[in-house]
Parts: C-alpha cells; structure tokens; sequence
C-alpha cells in the first residue's frame, strides 16, 4: 500500500459523512436559504440517508465506480446530494461551471468522459443539445425519482486515493484543465482545514459562492464536516439578504471576494451579529475594523485543495501578508528563470510541496503532460503567482502569471480569450489583459491588431465580442476591444502585457 495511502487506510468520504451521522444524527448539517421560496434543513443523520437513496437511484442506472457524472447546476440541495452520492458509489462528479457556453460545456462532458448528468431545469436544454451522447439525464425538479433502495448498494472497500470530483480551473492555457480531486484530498481538508480557519462545532458556514469552485467544494464545505459545523446553503450571494441570513442562521464563518465586500462595507451591520472569521487574501487590519469580524488570510488554488498559506497559531502575520505555510505544506520562492531562491525579498514565483493525492490535486486529468509541466523533478508545484518573503517570514502577494485574470472570483485565462478572438476575419493578432472594475475588480480587455484587409475598427471590436459571446462564458467575453498598431514590448520580444494593463486603466477613466 502507498505511502499516502496508508494516511487514510479504511476511510473515505462516504466512511466520514457515516460517522458523523451516527455520532451527532440530530445535529443540522444543512440548511437550504434561497432567496425565494421554502427552505429546508437536513440533520447529519438525515443527509446521510438521502446521500445513499441518491446512490442507490444512481446504481440503479447504471453508475459504477469511476464513472463521471455532470453535475451542471447552480448551488442547491439536490447538486450536494448528487456529488456525496456519487462518492459515496465510487462514481465521480465533474461539477461545472453554469456561465459556461454550450462549446465548453461539449468540452467539460467530452474532455473528462461524462456517461450522465443531474441539472436544474433552465440548464436541461443546454446540456442536452452540448453532450449529445449522455446515456441519461436527471433534472431538479424532478430530483426524487432518483432515489433508490439504500439496502441495495453495492458493498465498496475503501480507497483513498480514487478520483472524488473534477473541477475545471483557468490556468494560462488556452483550455481550462480537469482538476482531479481524490477522497483523500476530502479528508485532508476535513482534518486540516478547521484549525486553520478557526472552524467549531458550534460554528456555522454560510455558502454563496458556487459548489463548482474549490472555495465552496473545500474550504468552506469540507472543512464544516472536518469540525462537525454546520452549512447555510444559498443559490448565489444576496446583497440584500446577506445580514438577514447571518443574523436568522447565526452565521460564524464567510468566504469572501472583492465583490462580497464592497456590498458588506455598503450596509450596517446588526449591533449584536454572530459573525467570526472571514476568509480572504491577506492581512488587512483596516478591514477588521470596518467589518467587525476578523478576516482570516489564506492563499490556495484548486490544485492545492485547502489554503496552503494561513495566518496559523501563533502571532500574527505581518498587515497585507498572506500568512505562512499550512502544516502540511512547503512553500519556496523561486526566481522562475533560474531558479534561484528568492530569500532577500526579492519577488519570484510561489512554489508549493505536498503530498500528492491528499495535500495537492492527484492529477490532470486525461493531460500527462500538463501534470508534469506543473511540477518540478522534486517535486514541488508551480503556482505561477508571483510573491515575495516578508521580514519575518510571511509571504506577500506581488502578481499573478499576467495570463491569468481574476474576474469576480473566477478564473480567466487570457490564452483562451484570445484564442477566440483570432477567430474573428481581420484580426492579426490580440492581447487581453485585465481591466479596472468598480466590483469585479478585473474584467477581460482586448488590443487587436488588424490585418490589412479587415473590416471598419469598430465593427471588428463587436465582432469579437459576439464571437466571445458565442463561444466563452459571459465573464470571459472582453468589456472593450481597442485597436492598436503593435503591442509593446518587453525582453525576448514579449508582449509587455503590463503596459497594456496600465492602458487599458488609462482608457477605462476616459
């Protein structure tokens, strides 16, 4: 038996929901808070049960262990259901993302394999038309006709380290990867995650950010069974409803993003709100004051699971840091050129070490090369986050690889985008960079060279952004398309994509 392996022998996710329902079965696990409508509430005991209805219904349809099954919907009950089921069966759940264009659905179902999907029913008709080759495909709506005889499962030994989830994430490829996330990786997060977020029994998650990300799949949900806590499940962040929710739920712990906190810094807080701990970038002290709740740093990616990089026991991190590595994890600065340690402060690229399969992502899946290029020969994963080593040990963010945008929390790749855009009759060649956003933060920005025989500048511009909007999901399509005569550029004849940023900046104020 392997290593890491033998870390998890006799357990699995199905062994950790099991156990939980048989030590705390009164206690609530779920609750359901949409924004319109009745919600509902599930106890430990009670989850567990309809998990393996739903395991049943899908053995009954012929889902066996490892195949991959597409869970295309917005966060609800039945898509929790549907992916704990499916571990539960030894079946894996490919979640994606609901903004997604029908061509990149036809990847996500093609690239990974899917044999069946559950989705919500304004998405059926979509994922019907984009993976034509689906043996079946079960709608919410419609959701209890999956349940089965939990007496009938299949009986499944344990094994950590097979394949739970895949989770597509934008690198700066020009298609998104297939994420593999094993059973193991689960219950590393369970079993780390708590103590480094500050996460009880006693403490409640309040979960808004989509399931298809590995903020609501780990850090928050994961790491809530990890303590034994307590989730509040909505459709999508409310602005609106946000302290009402906190306040009827008595909320302990939120994930937070840009857009997130400019609407909570937007609103009075309850006088007495119950609000702890809020998971974000960095150290901001300021922000603590302006909240009245901590906000907790933490740095990870998909790939790595849970955050890598948290304010720990101890003193505190320095204000504007990420914190230090997570036990568990190694970090490294390197100059990414060389590979030269960066230990002077200087900034280089974010290398992180652990265990793969349970400290780090398994693999990507169906792409060899790719999961060897994102690791070096000993071992340690390229983030491509640029960051530096603070005087006393604590790592601050400098910049992300100038390919990858950050659009409200979600991934971009600029290669992707600008794949599109060459598809477009005129356009020569196009660089896109992120944009200034009063909420986003970022959003796609386009510079276009034209070919000689290209049509009008602008009718080009629109051009783009209809082909982007056919073929990319809506926060990838380019916010402006401006047409240039070259691109600057930088050292081995580079697009100095900096200078553009700083243009698109300059534009964005006119």
């Amino acid at each position: 038996m392997e290593t890491a392996a033998f870390q998890f022998a006799g357990q699995d996710i199905p062994w950790l929901l099991a156990g939980w329902a048989a030590r705390q079965p009164d206690k609530t696990f779920l609750i359901w808070a949409p924004h319109s409508g009745p919600g509902r509430s599930w106890t430990y005991a009670e989850f567990w049960a309809d998990v393996r209805r739903v395991a049943a219904g899908l053995a009954e349809r012929g889902i066996t262990p490892g195949d991959k099954v597409l869970l295309h919907a917005d966060n609800c009950p039945e898509g929790l259901l549907t992916w704990y089921a499916c571990a539960t069966l030894g079946a894996v759940t490919v979640t994606t993302n609901t903004r997604s264009a029908p061509d990149e659905v036809t990847y996500f179902a093609e690239k990974t394999g899917c044999v069946a999907a559950v989705t919500q029913p304004e998405y059926a008709d979509l994922v019907t038309a984009a993976a034509p080759d689906l043996k079946w495909i079960a709608v919410t709506d419609a959701f209890e006709a999956l349940y089965g005889d939990p007496d009938t499962l299949p009986a499944r030994e344990a094994d950590p380290l097979a394949p739970a989830g895949i989770l597509f994430t934008s690198g700066t490829t020009s298609r998104p990867k297939a994420v593999v996330h094993t059973h193991a990786n689960a219950l590393w997060a369970a079993r780390i995650a708590p103590s480094t977020l500050r996460m009880t029994a006693a403490d409640t998650y309040l979960v808004y950010l989509p399931f298809f990300h590995v903020n609501a799949q780990s850090w928050s949900i994961w790491t809530t069974l990890g303590a034994g806590g307590t989730i509040v499940l909505q459709p999508k962040f409310s602005t609106s409803r946000f302290w009402d929710v906190v306040t009827a739920h008595r909320v302990t712990h939120i994930s937070l993003l840009p857009f997130v906190l400019n609407a909570i810094l937007g609103q009075q807080p309850p006088a007495a709100h119950t609000l702890k701990a809020g998971v974000f970038g960095a150290v901001i002290p300021e922000l603590d004051a302006a909240l009245g709740f901590s906000v907790l740093p933490a740095f990870g990616m998909t790939e790595t699971v849970t955050p890598a990089i948290t304010a720990g026991p101890g003193l505190p991190p320095a204000p504007r840091s990420m914190g230090r590595s997570t036990p568990g994890y190694e970090t490294l600065i390197v100059d990414p050129e060389t590979g030269e340690v960066c230990a002077d402060g200087r900034p280089g690229e974010l290398r992180i070490r652990g265990t793969r399969g349970v400290a780090l992502f398994a693999e990507y899946y169906d792409d060899p090369a790719a999961t060897a290029k994102s690791f070096t020969d000993d071992g340690w994963f390229r983030t491509g986050d640029i960051v530096r080593l603070g005087e006393t040990g604590d790592l601050v963010y400098c910049e992300r690889d100038s390919d990858l945008l950050k659009v409200g929390g979600e991934n971009v790749s600029a290669r992707e985008v600008e794949d599109v855009c060459r598809q477009v009759p005129g356009v020569a060649d196009v660089a896109v960079v992120g944009g200034p956003h009063p909420m986003l933060d970022e959003v796609p920005v386009a510079f276009v060279i034209l070919r000689p025989d290209a049509a009008d500048s602008g009718d080009i511009g629109a051009a783009v952004i209809d082909r982007c909007r056919e073929a990319l999901a809506d926060f990838k399509v380019p916010r402006a398309v401006h047409v240039v005569d070259e691109f600057p550029r930088a050292t081995l004849d580079k697009v100095a994509k900096n200078q553009l940023r700083d243009r698109a900046r300059e534009l964005a104020a006119h």
